[in-house]
C-alpha cells in the first residue's frame, strides 16, 4: 500500500517549492500600459521606459508626453501615482516610487478632463502645510567620469608595468623610472617652479571637487512647488522664457521679444511697434506677471520689463521723399 505524500518524506512547504520570478521587460510593459491609463484615454503618450526587479521590489521609469493644456505638478503625480499602483497591483512586487520625465507637450484633450479634480484636496494641503522645494542636484556625471576614466587608465598603465617586471622579469619602463627620479629630487621642499605649479593645480583641482560636493547644480531648471510631500518637480528655464515670450506677444503694439530667465530674475525687452509707451508698458508687465503666477514656481519670480520703441515695416520700407 502506498503511503501518503506526508508519510512518504514529502515535508516541503509549497512556498518553497519554487520561485517565481517576473521580467524587468514584463513590469516595463506593464509601467508604460498603467501610464496610458492615467488620465483620460489617448490623453498621455509613452515615448518609452525602463524597469530593474531586485528581488521583491521594482524600480520603473516612463517617459512620457502630457497633453496641452495642463497643470504640469498634477498631471505628473497623477501618472507616477497611478503608474507605481497599477504596476504593484498586477506584478505582486513592491514598487516604492515612479520615475516619471515629461519630454513634450501636446495639443490634447481641455483642461477639466485631465485633472478631474482628483489632487484638488491633496495639493491644498502641501500648501498648507507649507512643504518646502529645493533646487536639485546634479549627479556630476561628467567630472566624476572623467576622473574614474583618467584613474583608471593611469592605474591600468601603472599595473600593466609592475606585473611585467615581477612576472616576466621585463626591466622597468623608462617612463615610470624617471617618475621616480623626479620626485624624489623636486618634493615640496625643492622650492622649484615646477613643483609649486604641480601643487597649485592639485590644491586646485581638490577645491573644485569640494565645490562640486556641496553645491546643488542643474542652474537650468527651477524648482516647482511640491504637490504632494516626497514628489520633486522642476522647470526648465528655457520653457520658462518661452512661456513668457509667448505671453508677452500677445500684447497688441508688441514686436520682437527677448527673454532672459535667471534663477530668481526674469528679464523681458520688448519692442513697441505702435500704441502709447506708458499704456503698453504696464499691459506687458501684467501679462508677463500673470504668465510667471500660473508656472507653479516654488519661490517668486522677479520681472524685469524693459521696452523700446521700434519703427514698424511699413515705416522701414517706406522711401524718403524726393527734396522740392
Amino acid at each position: 500500500m502506498t503511503a501518503p505524500a506526508a508519510e512518504s518524506g514529502v515535508t516541503t512547504p509549497a512556498a518553497e517549492r519554487g520561485v517565481t520570478t517576473v521580467a524587468d521587460r514584463a513590469v516595463r510593459r506593464i509601467a508604460e500600459r498603467a501610464a496610458t491609463e492615467a488620465l483620460a484615454p489617448g490623453a498621455v503618450e509613452v515615448e518609452g521606459g525602463s524597469a530593474a526587479v531586485r528581488g521583491r521590489r521594482a524600480r520603473v521609469g516612463v517617459t512620457v508626453t502630457l497633453p496641452y493644456p495642463a497643470v504640469l505638478d498634477e498631471a505628473g503625480e497623477s501618472v507616477r501615482s497611478h503608474v507605481a499602483e497599477r504596476t504593484a497591483r498586477l506584478t505582486g512586487l513592491t514598487v516604492p516610487s515612479a520615475r516619471i520625465r515629461v519630454r513634450g507637450l501636446s495639443r490634447g484633450l481641455p483642461r477639466d478632463q485631465l485633472s478631474a479634480g482628483r489632487l484638488a484636496p491633496q495639493v491644498a494641503a502641501t500648501e498648507a502645510a507649507g512643504i518646502r522645494a529645493h533646487r536639485p542636484w546634479s549627479q556630476r556625471r561628467l567630472p566624476v567620469g572623467v576622473l574614474t576614466l583618467l584613474a583608471a587608465g593611469a592605474c591600468g598603465v601603472l599595473l600593466y608595468d609592475v606585473v611585467s617586471v615581477h612576472a616576466a622579469g621585463r626591466a622597468p619602463a623608462r617612463w615610470r623610472v624617471d617618475a621616480m627620479e623626479w620626485l624624489a629630487t623636486h618634493g615640496p621642499d625643492s622650492g622649484t617652479a615646477t613643483g609649486v605649479l604641480a601643487a597649485l593645480g592639485v590644491f586646485a583641482l581638490g577645491v573644485w571637487l569640494l565645490v562640486l560636493a556641496v553645491t546643488p547644480g542643474r542652474r537650468s531648471v527651477l524648482p516647482m512647488r511640491p504637490p504632494l510631500p516626497g514628489v520633486r518637480a522642476v522647470l526648465d528655464r528655457r520653457a520658462v522664457a518661452v512661456l513668457l515670450r509667448d505671453a508677452v506677444a500677445g500684447v497688441p503694439g508688441i514686436g520682437q521679444v527677448r527673454v532672459k530667465v535667471g534663477r530668481r530674475t526674469a528679464r523681458v525687452r520688448a519692442g513697441l511697434e505702435f500704441g502709447e509707451r506708458e499704456g503698453a508698458r504696464r499691459a506687458v508687465a501684467e501679462a508677463a506677471e500673470a504668465a510667471a503666477a500660473e508656472l507653479g514656481l516654488a519661490g517668486p519670480l522677479r520681472l524685469r520689463v524693459r521696452l523700446r520703441t521700434e519703427s514698424t515695416a511699413a515705416e522701414r520700407s517706406t522711401p524718403d521723399e524726393p527734396a522740392a
